[in-house]
């Protein structure tokens, strides 16, 4: 490998992996270093795409799959999907040997539901890679830990160096790897090229489908156009007809199916905790792209766009942090909710841990939306029944902002460019 490797927060979850499965799924979108990750642990890779030997692999898939998986372990089989009968070679494979970190296998794409005959469970462990967080790539100092939150021992003071000009190109650059220390035309293009792959190629090879790229693209706007919302699919449909696109709530719905299967798009679920009084509770999610990037470049916005629309920019970042909360709780073992009610009370997103802690967050750009997210999170925190469920092990406001502190009510205020998992 011949550029050098930022390490990443996937690296040890990637190690813990190995050491617990005898094989481990890397799943994520092209370009977010699933690959490189994965031959920085592998001892011996096979690339189903490389163009050399791609139909030599396949037709050894198709006789004697057992021959492709012989090298040193882990042994990388980067873009399995392209010969599903794989799965079930490497599920069977490591039965036999009895031994963990046997494989590591990467891909872009969810194959068909009747690709692979057996689930792998026990044998495939799997894991979610993302682009990189402003901590992996750099822009974020890690001064406040999401672990040490979660464990009360994160009351310092912080202040963050990244600037709100930083901030906009971080998120219209997005964290490909690729693109970390590139000049701003660069990056921007290979973003822009990213998307017109995904409209013009990758979605079509989801389900094998043909798709018209202009709906794909009128799609992906609107979507863009409805970040951080939970827009359904009429809103989207709508929003799509004012650009005189037509096109039914069957096909939206299975264009976005293709969209999650190449991850493009992770919506984020609802929370649905315990609470004091009956409250109705949205259950619908909320739209975002794997990489706030992708909706920048599908609308063609630049850094300097975004610093004159901050209603824009202020949607995106919230994106922006989702991906890396993403990220940083994947690492401790957490998922990503939000939380919104009949009444309007909301949390844009809540931390839940596998041990049932968890942690509610507002997130807002400027300081003097700091005092009306914490009186939100205080009055969430009111609302949860503590008799079923855990205190909130903190309530955080994520800001743009460059000082960090913990007020007299206890809420923390972080600034994006502070944190870390």
């Amino acid at each position: 490998m011949n550029q050098t490797y930022l390490p990443r927060i996937a690296d040890t979850v990637l190690t813990t992996a190995l050491e617990a499965s005898g094989a481990v799924l890397i799943e994520g979108p092209k370009w977010c270093g699933k690959t490189r990750t994965a031959a920085e642990k592998a001892a011996s890779a096979l690339y189903m795409q490389d163009p050399d030997y791609t139909a030599s692999y396949l037709m050894a898939a198709d006789t004697k799959p057992s021959l492709l998986l012989k090298g040193d372990v882990p042994r990388l089989i980067d873009e399995w999907q392209m010969a599903p009968v794989l799965w079930d070679a490497v599920r069977f494979a490591v039965d036999q040997r009895g031994e963990t970190g046997q494989f590591i296998l990467t891909g872009s794409a969810v194959p068909r539901d009747n690709a692979v005959a057996h689930t792998g469970v026990g044998r495939i462990s799997r894991m979610l890679m993302r682009p990189m967080s402003l901590f992996e790539s750099l822009e974020s100092d890690g001064e406040v830990s999401l672990r040490a939150l979660f464990d009360d021992a994160a009351d310092a003071p912080c202040r963050s160096s990244l600037t709100i000009e930083g901030l906009a190109f971080a998120l219209t650059r997005g964290g490909w790897p690729a693109s970390i220390g590139q000049k701003a035309s660069v990056a921007l293009r290979r973003v822009y090229d990213y998307v017109d792959a995904v409209i013009n190629v990758d979605i079509s090879r989801a389900d094998d489908v043909i798709k018209s790229s202009h709906r794909v693209r009128a799609l992906m706007r609107s979507l863009a156009r409805n970040v951080s919302a939970d827009a359904g699919i009429m809103t989207l449909r709508r929003d799509m007809a004012s650009a005189d696109e037509t096109i039914s709530d069957k096909t939206i719905a299975a264009y976005i199916n293709a969209l999650r299967r190449i991850f493009v798009i992770e919506d984020l679920p609802a929370w649905n905790p315990a609470m004091r009084s009956k409250t109705a509770i949205r259950s619908s999610a909320k739209r975002h792209f794997i990489d706030p990037s992708i909706a920048t470049a599908v609308l063609r916005a630049t850094p300097d766009s975004l610093l004159t629309d901050f209603n824009s920019f202020g949607l995106l970042f919230e994106s922006l942090c989702i991906r890396d909360l993403r990220v940083y709780a994947g690492a401790i073992d957490g998922e990503i909710f939000h939380y919104r009610d009949k009444s309007g009370l909301e949390a844009d997103a809540i931390i839940h841990l596998k041990d049932g802690r968890w942690a509610a967050v507002e997130i807002k750009m400027g300081a003097s939306q700091i005092e009306s997210a914490a009186q939100n999170l205080l009055t969430l925190r009111a609302k949860v029944n503590t008799d079923k469920m855990s205190e909130p092990s903190f309530l955080m406001v994520l800001t743009a902002t460059d000082i960090g502190y913990r007020r007299q009510d206890g809420v923390h205020v972080v600034p994006i460019g502070c944190l870390k998992n």
